[in-house]
């Protein structure tokens, strides 16, 4: 459960190493994002000499959170920390690796370039 003022990791080599999530993409009311939803955020922290700035306001989409969430199975998954990737505007990754496990839901929901650049996929 991702809301507003939430800290994440980035798992991907854009430039940027921790964002901060100032808005939940989806309808006008929403609070949570959860596994697969897009997100509006402020990089916080940022490798120099990248393309990717510090205070710079990016999309992305979140790949891993603590809390659990279940499927369809009764098979609970959960993470050590909260990650997202970076996107642009089309969904597209501005990465080009990737690090660390990725939920299999990111295919449902049309991120299939991330799921198939990524080493793991749960």
């Amino acid at each position: 459960m991702i809301q507003s003022q939430t800290y994440l990791n980035i798992a991907d080599n854009s430039g940027a190493r921790k964002i901060m999530c100032i808005r939940v993409l989806g309808a006008s009311n929403r609070k949570c994002a959860h596994i697969g939803d897009v997100i509006i955020a402020i990089i916080k922290e940022a490798v120099p000499n990248m393309p990717l700035e510090k205070s710079e306001v990016v999309r992305a989409v979140v790949i891993r959170t603590c809390k659990e969430f279940e499927r369809d199975n009764g098979m609970m998954i959960r993470s050590d920390d909260n990650a997202a990737v970076v996107i642009d505007q089309e969904g597209n990754p501005k990465g080009t690796r990737f690090f660390g496990p990725v939920a299999q839901e990111l295919r449902q929901l049309n991120f299939t370039k991330i799921v198939s650049l990524a080493p793991e996929v749960l």
